[in-house]
């Protein structure tokens, strides 16, 4: 397998994992969040089915610069909004993996605010930090339905909630 079949399989493993946390978004808890500091549940939702999209930005731009760009993902209201955006960005960045070719991945990307550099790397390099962001802000999304008292899916094998422990 060259690396580029390597991304796309294990950006499949994450998707599907992730698909299974975001069904279990309740629609009335969109407004919620755990601590003032914290985003809703809305603004780690969009995020979270916004950022398999980066991986198509990374291979079709040199930089992502906030001040110039107005990148922003979409307002979701409903599970059903935010599983068709998710399915959207999933197709978006997807499709452009398979259509990179090995030697784009090797230039150099790089996520600014007009001056300041946030993030300099590789197109590679960085298509992993999308792909860790997507399992990270999953992660964020499994402890804020916890706190919910909503069952959540178990990634790699069951969750505590898929099995029932023997007394």
């Amino acid at each position: 397998m060259n690396i580029i079949e390597l991304l796309l399989k294990e950006l499949d493993v994450e998707v599907a994992n992730t698909r299974k946390m975001l069904q279990r978004i309740p629609n009335d808890q969109y407004n919620w969040q755990p601590h003032p500091k914290s985003m809703t549940v809305r603004r780690l939702a969009s995020h979270l089915a916004d950022l398999p999209n980066w991986i198509a930005m990374t291979l079709n731009t040199a930089e992502l610069d906030f001040q110039k760009n107005d990148w922003k993902e979409e307002v979701v209201n409903t599970t059903e909004q935010l599983l068709a955006y998710f399915d959207r960005s999933v197709l978006n960045g997807k499709t452009s993996l398979e259509q990179a070719r090995i030697e784009q991945l090797e230039k150099q990307w790089i996520l600014r605010s007009g001056e300041h550099v946030i993030l300099q790397a590789t197109k590679y390099e960085m298509i992993r930090i999308s792909i860790a962001q997507i399992i990270h802000h999953r992660a964020q999304m499994g402890v804020f339905l916890r706190l919910l008292n909503i069952p959540i899916p178990g990634p790699y094998g069951p969750s505590a909630d898929d099995i029932e422990f023997a007394a």
